[in-house]
C-alpha cells in the first residue's frame, strides 16, 4: 500500500493552534519580530540560526532572483546547500518588510491550518525582488496551545522573485514618453512596425496572448521586438476554434499586462470576444506584427551568436531575412498541430472525419448523427454545442476524466485570489506563485474535496450513467492534470447534466476497432452510426512543429517542455530551453502575463551583460 500523501502543516501536526493571544491585530508585530531575525542571519551569513527559522518541512521558491532559474528547495538540507551556494554571489540586501498595501495577515484557510503571511522587498547585485514567507506556529514538544509571542513560528514557505533589474526601468507610468508629438506619430510608427533599416533584437514566433503578453514586457524594458503571425488577424487562433468555445476561467484571472479587461467585461469570456480583444490590445500597445507571415528558416550561427531568419511576408509573400539575437517561440504547447490518430477503415468511412481544430458549429449538422471522439474540455464543450442545436451526438471516453463545475468549482480555487474582491492582479501572481507547485497539489486535494462535495449531485448522476471519473494527480483535481498532461480534465458549463439526461450519448469501456462505411465499430462489437466524427483528441508534439524551420541539432538540443520535474517546476518554459536564445513562451492567460515578464527580464539582462549563471546544482534532469 501506498504511503499516503503528504498534507500541509496542521494544528495537529504542529502539537496546536497558535496560541491564543496571537490576533489578527498582532500579526504586524509577529511579523517583524521573525523577519528581524531572519535579515540578521541572511546579512551574517548565520545558516544555523536561519535554519532554525524554518519549518521542518520547508521550502524556498526562487524565480530568477537568486538562481537566474526556477527552483524549488525542500527541507534544510537542500534549503542550506542553496543559500551556502548563491548568498554571497546574489548580494541579497536591503531586505524590507512590508507593512502597508500587503501587511502581514494572520490567515486560517481551514479549520486546521493558520499560517502567518508577510510581504517583503529586497535588491540583489543586478536587481530588486519581492518575496512572500507563511510561518506556521510550531509548539514545543508536550506543550500544545501555550507559547509567547512569536517564538514558536516558523518558515514553511519562502519565495523570492526578481521584479526588476538596475538601469532599466519599465518605461510605464511616470517613465511614460512625457512630451507631445505634433504630427510626426503615423510615421514613426509605421518606421518601428516595418524594420526596413533595423532588424530586431527578439524576434517571436506567433501573436496569441503569449506572444503578446512577451512583446510587450519586452517593449517597455526598451527590447525591440518583432512578432510573426501566420494568421490574417491578431487573434484567429481564437476565431479559427468552434464557435461555442469560452474561457472556463474567470476574468480576473486573465488580464494582459498593463491593460486589464474593463468591468464590464463578462465573468467567463467567449472566444470571439477574447480574439477581438487581443487584437485591439495589440494595437493600443502598438506592437510590431507582421500578419500572414511565416517563418521559413531559421539558423543559428555559433560563432555570432545570433539567428538568420527568413520570413515570408504577408499576402504578397515577400521574403525577409532579419539576424536576431532572441527567438521566442509563443505558437502554443503544439504549434497547433493536431494529433489524428490513425485508424482502420478511415478510408471506407462515407462521413466527414475533422479534428476538433476544425470544427466551426453545430449548425451545419441539424438532422445528423455525430461521435465526438474524447472526453476532455473540447470534447464536452463540442458536444454540448450539438445537442442544443437537437443534433444527436454520443461522447466517446476513451479514459477517466477530472469533473469540476465551474458554479461550485471556480470561487473554491481562485478564492482570496483571483475573484471580484480579491487582491491586485501583480499581487495575486505572486501570492500564487509563492505556494511551491507541491505545496499547491496539497492545497488543491483540499480543494477537490470541498468542491467534490459542493458537487455531489453531479458527480453521482455521472456515476450512475457509468461516466468514468477520477479526481486528479494523486486527488488534486484538475491543476496538475494542466501541468502533467495539458488537458483530461472539463470544467462543467453544462455538458455534464446533458450526459446524465441522456441528450448527450455516452461510450465507454472499450477501444475503437475500425470505422466501417457508415459508423464506428468497436473492439466490444458495438457499432454506432454516424455523419460526423469529430476528433477532439489534443495535439502532438511540439518538436515536430519545430522541425521545419529550425537545424535538426537545434531541434535536439531542445528540453522536453511542459510537465513538472523533480522539483515540481514546470519542465523548459520561460526560462532554459536547451538552447542558447531559444525561450518556450507559453500557458494560459494569467501564466503567460506573470511569466512573460521573466522571459522579458532574462532576455534584457543578457541584453545588459549582467545575466548571471543559471543555478544547476541539485536541479533534476
Amino acid at each position: 500500500m501506498a504511503a499516503p500523501a503528504p498534507d500541509l502543516p496542521t494544528h495537529t501536526t504542529l502539537g496546536g493552534p497558535p496560541p491564543s493571544n496571537v490576533t489578527p491585530a498582532s500579526a504586524p508585530a509577529l511579523a517583524s519580530s521573525w523577519f528581524d531575525s531572519f535579515t540578521t542571519a541572511l546579512s551574517t551569513h548565520d545558516l544555523p540560526a536561519l535554519l532554525a527559522l524554518f519549518y521542518k518541512d520547508s521550502y524556498w521558491r526562487d524565480m530568477l532572483a537568486l538562481t537566474w532559474d526556477f527552483r524549488t528547495f525542500h527541507g534544510s538540507a537542500a534549503i542550506q546547500t542553496f543559500l551556502e551556494d548563491r548568498l554571497q554571489p546574489a548580494e541579497l540586501s536591503g531586505l524590507q518588510l512590508v507593512l502597508s498595501g500587503t501587511p502581514p495577515t494572520l490567515e486560517q484557510p481551514w479549520e486546521d491550518v493558520s499560517w502567518l503571511v508577510l510581504h517583503f522587498t529586497f535588491s540583489t547585485k543586478v536587481g530588486t525582488g519581492s518575496g512572500i514567507v507563511r510561518l506556521v506556529y510550531e509548539h514545543p514538544a508536550g506543550s500544545p496551545g501555550t507559547g509567547e509571542g512569536g517564538s514558536g513560528w516558523k518558515a514553511y514557505t519562502v519565495y523570492t522573485n526578481l521584479e526588476s533589474l538596475h538601469g532599466a526601468p519599465e518605461s510605464t507610468g511616470a517613465l511614460r514618453d512625457p512630451l507631445p508629438n505634433h504630427g510626426q506619430w503615423l510615421s514613426s510608427l509605421a518606421r518601428t512596425l516595418d524594420f526596413e533599416h533595423k532588424d530586431p533584437e527578439v524576434l517571436i514566433i506567433g501573436a496569441g496572448q503569449s506572444g503578446l503578453d512577451v512583446a510587450v514586457r519586452l517593449k517597455v524594458l526598451g527590447v525591440s521586438v518583432l512578432c510573426v503571425e501566420r494568421n490574417g488577424r491578431v487573434g484567429d487562433q481564437w476565431r479559427g476554434r468552434y464557435e461555442a468555445l469560452c474561457l472556463h476561467d474567470p476574468v480576473w484571472y486573465d488580464h494582459l499586462p498593463y491593460l486589464p479587461f474593463p468591468p464590464t467585461w463578462p465573468v467567463y469570456t467567449p472566444a470571439h470576444k477574447l480574439a477581438d480583444w487581443l487584437a485591439n490590445y495589440a494595437h493600443t500597445m502598438e506592437l510590431p506584427i507582421w500578419l500572414s507571415s511565416t517563418i521559413q528558416s531559421a539558423t543559428w550561427d555559433e560563432q555570432a551568436k545570433l539567428w538568420d531568419v527568413v520570413v515570408r511576408r504577408g499576402v504578397a509573400g515577400e521574403e525577409r531575412r532579419l539576424r536576431v539575437r532572441h527567438v521566442v517561440y509563443a505558437a502554443g504547447l503544439a504549434g497547433g498541430v493536431p494529433n489524428m490518430p490513425k485508424i482502420a477503415g478511415m478510408e471506407d468511412f462515407q462521413g466527414q472525419i475533422v479534428h476538433s481544430t476544425a470544427h466551426k458549429t453545430a449548425a451545419a449538422y441539424v438532422g445528423q448523427r455525430v461521435l465526438v471522439v474524447g472526453a476532455a474540455t473540447s470534447a464536452h464543450d463540442i458536444a454540448h454545442d450539438f445537442a442544443n442545436h437537437g443534433v444527436e451526438v454520443t461522447l466517446f471516453q476513451r479514459a477517466s476524466t477530472y469533473i469540476m463545475s465551474t458554479k461550485h468549482g471556480m470561487p473554491v480555487v481562485m478564492r482570496g485570489l483571483y475573484w471580484e474582491d480579491g487582491p491586485a492582479t501583480d499581487v495575486a501572481d505572486r501570492l500564487s506563485a509563492s505556494l511551491p507547485n507541491e505545496v499547491m497539489r496539497r492545497v488543491h486535494r483540499r480543494y477537490t474535496r470541498e468542491i467534490g462535495g459542493r458537487d455531489r449531485e453531479l458527480l453521482e448522476g455521472l456515476d450512475r450513467v457509468g461516466f468514468r471519473r477520477n479526481d486528479g494527480v494523486e486527488g488534486s483535481g484538475f491543476l496538475f492534470l494542466a501541468y502533467s498532461r495539458g488537458g483530461g480534465y472539463y470544467l462543467d458549463v453544462g455538458a455534464s447534466q446533458l450526459i446524465i439526461d441522456g441528450k448527450i450519448g455516452l461510450k465507454n469501456g472499450c477501444e475503437i476497432d475500425r470505422f466501417t462505411k457508415d459508423g464506428v465499430r468497436f473492439d466490444d462489437g458495438s457499432e454506432i452510426k454516424a455523419d460526423l466524427v469529430v476528433f477532439a483528441t489534443g495535439f502532438g508534439n511540439i518538436k515536430s512543429s519545430l522541425e521545419p524551420i529550425f537545424q535538426p541539432e537545434v531541434v535536439d538540443a531542445l528540453k522536453p517542455v511542459w510537465g513538472v520535474d523533480g522539483e515540481g517546476e514546470i519542465r523548459a518554459a520561460w526560462g532554459e530551453s536547451g538552447h542558447e536564445a531559444f525561450w518556450y513562451m507559453m500557458g494560459n492567460l494569467c501564466l503567460c502575463r506573470f511569466h512573460s515578464k521573466h522571459i522579458a527580464l532574462q532576455i534584457k539582462a543578457m541584453q545588459m551583460g549582467v545575466f548571471g549563471e543559471r543555478y544547476t546544482r541539485g536541479k533534476p534532469s
